[in-house]
């Protein structure tokens, strides 16, 4: 491997995702992407008594989809790389416990997927590991429980706030396969611009998101025309306004090739998701689905993935705090 300017690090065995399994909730199923998951729920609960158990179930089904899906056994992955957004990251750890596989608990925030790849790339590349297992997951009830406000209460949401995606995305990186290949990985600083509205995610992410891909194309001497599709994670759609006038002001124009899986998810006009989607399994549910089958069918050859994270919990704000952002990103080519 090697070290590209600041911060990007090239990876001198290129890594291949081998396989991806999505598996999204009843409101995503009613979305534009809903063609690309591998499964759709009709209920939150998903036969469990608690959001938070079915929220377990959700990727640990993911996973085992993944698995099948690759021919791969169990026993042949090395390690998995997986979180969410619920604490102690209980979601992946009591879903994936009886997986048998050394497991990396990973927080990134709604950045923990690309953070994920990153890592288990690097252990791909250096050939620590054959084959890594990356995976995370959100849900929209346990979310909103644990960081807002009890759904009981029935309270407005803000016309910035976001919907926080019930799903779950995993992908298994291998060192053997034809691609889609991870050839450069550029993992983020954190970035605080004084954002404390925390119905305001994407004006709190968009600031890291724009640092890392300034960052990125520093580093490799690449312009946004290399890239087919520049992706973010879920900045949702103040926060891709936001992140398109901030990287012009930085003299890059993204405009044209530029999209934000949170405006992907929902339909804006019918489906009342305000400012779009957010969570962990906004990237890892779309990625796993919609922009993996646009790279094996070469409709798209080069992406780079950008994953941003809002840094913050339920104690920070009450506490008055800042929310700082976070990104990582993933170049991925044909």
């Amino acid at each position: 491997m090697e070290k590209l300017g600041k911060q990007t690090i090239k990876l001198s065995t290129p890594v291949t995702i081998l396989e991806t399994a999505s598996i999204v909730g009843p409101k995503e199923a009613g979305g534009p992407m809903a063609p690309y998951f591998d499964t759709c729920l009709q209920d939150e609960f998903w036969g469990e008594k608690t959001w938070e158990k079915a929220e377990s179930k959700i990727i640990k089904e993911t996973v085992n989809t993944v698995i099948a899906k690759s021919g791969i056994a169990a026993n042949d992955i090395d390690y998995c790389f997986a979180g969410d957004l619920l604490n102690q990251c209980i979601s992946s750890s009591f879903g994936l416990r009886e997986l048998n596989i050394p497991f990396f608990g990973v927080f990134g925030a709604c950045s923990t997927f690309a953070e994920s790849m990153c890592l288990g790339s690097i252990f791909v590349s250096s050939g620590a590991a054959k084959n890594v297992l990356c995976a995370t997951s959100s849900h929209f009830c346990s979310a909103e429980k644990q960081f807002r406000f009890p759904l009981e209460l029935g309270n407005q949401r803000p016309p910035s706030s976001q919907w926080t995606v019930t799903g779950s995305g995993a992908t298994i990186l291998s060192n053997s396969g034809d691609g889609p290949y991870i050839t450069h990985i550029t993992p983020g600083k954190i970035i605080d611009l004084g954002i404390t509205d925390a119905n305001n995610m994407g004006a709190a992410m968009a600031p890291a998101f724009v640092d890392t891909l300034i960052t990125h194309f520093k580093d490799t001497g690449r312009k946004p025309s290399y890239y087919d599709v520049i992706i973010s994670g879920d900045l949702g759609h103040i926060g891709k306004d936001i992140a398109i006038d901030l990287a012009m002001s930085k003299g890059y124009n993204i405009k044209s090739n530029y999209n934000d899986c949170g405006v992907l998810m929902f339909d804006k006009d019918t489906q009342d998701t305000h400012s779009g989607g957010s969570g962990c399994a906004c990237l890892g549910s779309i990625f796993s689905g919609y922009f993996f089958k646009q790279l094996k069918e070469k409709k798209i050859k080069r992406i780079l993935v950008i994953a941003t994270g809002a840094l913050m919990n339920s104690t920070s704000v009450q506490q008055g705090e800042s929310i700082p952002g976070i990104a990582h990103a993933l170049s991925i080519e044909i």
